[in-house]
């Protein structure tokens, strides 16, 4: 665990929720140079559909779109730097990726959040609070509900602010 808190904020929200609207709000007023850090991949149809309507909505021509599945801190070490904001959507998908490829999880989050408090950018994290609902009927689905909830207590720890998006409205938890 980090000994000092970086200037990262963790926006946690359920499907819809407004989240990733929100996220990018703290950004588009601060006349800083804008990344985006995508972690999705398209497996089928309907993920392709999903990318490119938040890809129109959120305007390439207004950020640097960089799609990273898998290694994230590299990515953002990569492009950190003063005068920068950079928005990672999400984390869960990340979870998820990292799930499917059979990659070492526990050294990924740490990695990340070790990375928190040196990095010079300002850092906006998305990700799906999946923690609320009923207990998963499978193991892989507990596992991963388990993993993403381990990382986000990780990261809010780790972060400046946290905020639970509902229903487009934001709940600040810390800063």
């Amino acid at each position: 665990m980090p000994s000092s808190l970086s200037r990262a904020v963790l926006v946690l929200g359920g499907a819809r929720s407004g989240k990733s609207r929100f996220a990018e709000s703290l950004i588009s007023d601060t006349g800083l140079d804008r990344h985006y850090v995508a972690t999705g991949q398209a497996w089928d149809e309907e993920m392709r559909d999903r990318i490119a309507q938040h890809r129109a909505e959120r305007g390439d021509f207004l950020w640097t779109t960089h799609e990273e599945p898998f290694d994230l801190t590299a990515r953002l070490a990569a492009i950190d730097g003063e005068g920068r904001a950079v928005l990672v959507d999400c984390l869960t998908l990340w979870v998820t990726n990292l799930m499917m490829a059979e990659r070492n999880i526990a050294a990924e989050f740490s990695a990340l959040t070790e990375f928190l408090p040196q990095a010079k950018s300002r850092l906006v994290l998305v990700s799906n609070e999946v923690g609320l609902g009923i207990v998963p009927e499978n193991r892989m689905a507990r596992e991963f509900r388990d993993h993403a909830g381990r990382l986000h207590q990780m990261i809010a720890a780790a972060s400046a602010e946290v905020y639970f998006i509902a229903a487009g409205l934001p709940l600040k938890m810390k800063g």
